[in-house]
């Protein structure tokens, strides 16, 4: 695969017809991604997304998406039905995330770990960020017996990726943007299933068709709802794990 890659490259070259000054930009450049420390950005927004693909092609059960740089293992336990962790005075609309847990056969799986995390209203995820608490918008959920879950938090923003180190300098070289759309990321997990890693999206985002991590899946936008009684959104969406082989 090495030797691939590197052919791969050799062409690119060969097929611009590369000047050692354009040679030494780019190994300038390449210099500064790990200089910056943004070689896990870099391997998060324009290669993971390949790599979940190939990963996950044999699952007939949910559709998923890349992890991104944000996670944080070990997040509180919330319990079945909760409200995840936030400030008293956090900004954003009202969310409530609810659903089930099942195995492809349909049975309910009871005691299913659903982890979510989310940037706040501006942009900004706990632990990545100044200002935060430590768990801020972050949580463990456990599915009760019946392998459902109901989670309240808050509608997240869409957000732009760094562009102070080097992936910005690429970003402004190629003439992209560097716009992800509002999403809530999860990691859903049960007993000889498969994990579920998933990002899940809002419909009317205009970065939902040229998100900078190519991580948009139709199966993967949400459908909200306004629901008597209940302060703003409200989203039903089941996981369907797939049994370890």
């Amino acid at each position: 695969m090495a030797t691939e890659a590197l052919e791969a490259i050799h062409e690119v070259a060969r097929r611009h017809k590369m000047t050692y000054d354009e040679y030494r930009i780019l190994k300038d450049w390449l210099i500064s991604v790990g200089e910056d420390g943004e070689w896990p950005l870099f391997l998060d927004v324009w290669l993971e997304h390949v790599i979940e693909d190939i990963n996950t092609s044999h699952r007939t059960g949910n559709k998923g998406t890349i992890e991104g740089p944000y996670y944080v293992p070990d997040a509180p336990e919330m319990g079945s039905h909760a409200k995840i962790s936030m400030r008293e005075d956090e900004k954003g609309e009202s969310l409530r995330f609810q659903g089930q847990v099942r195995s492809t056969d349909g049975t309910p799986l009871g005691g299913a770990k659903v982890e979510l995390w989310h940037a706040d209203a501006d942009g900004f995820y706990s632990q990545y960020a100044p200002g935060l608490p430590e768990w801020n918008l972050r949580g463990t959920f456990t599915a009760d017996e019946e392998g459902r879950f109901q989670i309240d938090t808050l509608l997240p923003a869409p957000y732009q990726i760094p562009t102070d180190g080097a992936c910005g300098k690429l970003i402004a070289a190629a003439g992209w943007h560097a716009w992800r759309p509002a999403h809530l990321h999860l990691k859903v997990g049960s007993q000889g299933h498969e994990q579920l890693t998933a990002q899940l999206y809002f419909p009317g985002d205009p970065h939902n068709e040229d998100d900078i991590a190519s991580a948009v899946k139709p199966e993967l936008v949400l459908d909200p709802k306004t629901v008597d009684g209940i302060d703003g959104k409200v989203v039903d969406y089941d996981f369907v794990l797939d049994p370890l082989s």
